[in-house]
């Protein structure tokens, strides 16, 4: 049976309607409501012309809109792809131009950051997340106006190799090149990880990672499959490791993942002391190596939870992990990126090939 992306939060809205499925600051979205929205999403896009194999901008901060964006773009037959507002507004026209984006979705925050790019002189035409055009010539639709949509059934034809999003690289060295995933290969790793780590409807899952970062699809789709909660970690927090981990006791979270830099911070300037981390029962870490005697103060400092290193490039998202044993004192080796997830088939080369 065919299978693609947004499929998981419908039938995770089928299983448990009135579970959250995303938390950001308070505010909420069930399964059932992310789904709905995410329809009228899709139906306002193909209204505006969005077709199969489109990309579609999401230029939105953290919060519950980039959520609706995402699946609803994807529900709509297109590719979302992430724009981060505090970029340079000429990388982000970059972004744009490389992909042929037309059609954008943001919010109202961020029209100034929006109205730089169009500066740019880039090619959108439409503009969804905003009351009135914000530049000539740019058709604009509110989120009333999402909101207003009828539910239209559409099939947009999709198949699991149809693309579903591109990532754009730092751009460190060079000019910043788009990864393109299907919906294949994205949820390869998002029912691996599911798989791996035991993800269930009760866990509630940390979104650290920003939308543009290729952490965030575990966050997204991993947790959507398993019909878990996911928590959105504002910017503020990500920079105050003190009130990160008052979010993470008041939240309840369960499994937590991000870069092992942030989960220093969290080591060393979180007062995890003062707080009940006991609901945490996965850490899973990636991008960077772990320097492992900051891991095994972490390790000690939750001692319910148990840690993984999720090793792969954005080009494959994941590709192999390594779930960290008891570290005695003094060992300071490396920690090994691990072995190959199940359903990863390895070859190794010689110079020859």
């Amino acid at each position: 049976m065919l299978y693609l992306l947004p499929h998981a939060v419908d039938r995770a809205a089928m299983r448990a309607p009135d579970r959250d499925a995303i938390r950001y600051m308070g505010a909420s979205l069930t399964y059932a409501a992310l789904a709905e929205r995410s329809d009228r999403l899709a139906g306002l896009l193909r209204a505006q012309g969005v077709q199969r194999g489109d990309r579609v901008g999401i230029h939105a901060g953290k919060g519950l809109a980039a959520a609706v964006a995402l699946h609803g773009i994807m529900k709509a037959g297109a590719a979302y792809v992430p724009l981060d507002p505090s970029s340079p507004p000429a990388r982000q026209a970059f972004i744009v131009r490389d992909c042929g984006i037309r059609h954008v979705v943001t919010e109202a925050s961020r029209l100034g950051a929006l109205q730089q790019l169009l500066a740019e002189g880039v090619p959108v035409e439409c503009v969804v997340g905003v009351d009135a055009p914000p530049a000539t010539g740019v058709r604009a639709c509110s989120w009333g106006d999402v909101q207003a949509h009828p539910i239209v059934a559409h099939d947009p034809d999709l198949v699991e190799m149809d693309l579903a999003y591109v990532l754009y690289t730092s751009g460190s060295t060079g000019t910043p090149k788009g990864v393109m995933h299907s919906h294949r290969s994205a949820l390869a790793f998002a029912r691996v990880a599911a798989d791996t780590y035991g993800f269930t409807g009760d866990d509630r899952m940390s979104n650290h990672a920003p939308l543009h970062f290729d952490l965030s699809t575990m966050d997204y789709f991993s947790s959507a499959l398993a019909g878990a909660t996911t928590v959105i970690i504002p910017d503020a927090h990500t920079r105050l490791p003190a009130s990160y981990a008052t979010l993470i006791e008041t939240e309840r979270l369960t499994v937590l993942y991000a870069v092992p830099l942030a989960l220093t911070h969290l080591l060393l300037h979180g007062a995890l002391e003062k707080r009940d981390l006991s609901s945490v029962r996965w850490v899973l870490f990636g991008g960077e190596p772990f320097p492992t005697h900051h891991l095994r103060a972490l390790m000690a400092a939750l001692p319910g939870a148990r840690f993984s290193n999720v090793y792969g490039p954005t080009e494959v998202n994941g590709v192999t992990s390594w779930i960290v044993p008891p570290l005695a004192a003094g060992e300071d080796a490396p920690i090994p990126i691990g072995q190959p997830y199940a359903n990863v088939e390895t070859r190794i080369v010689d110079a020859a090939d």
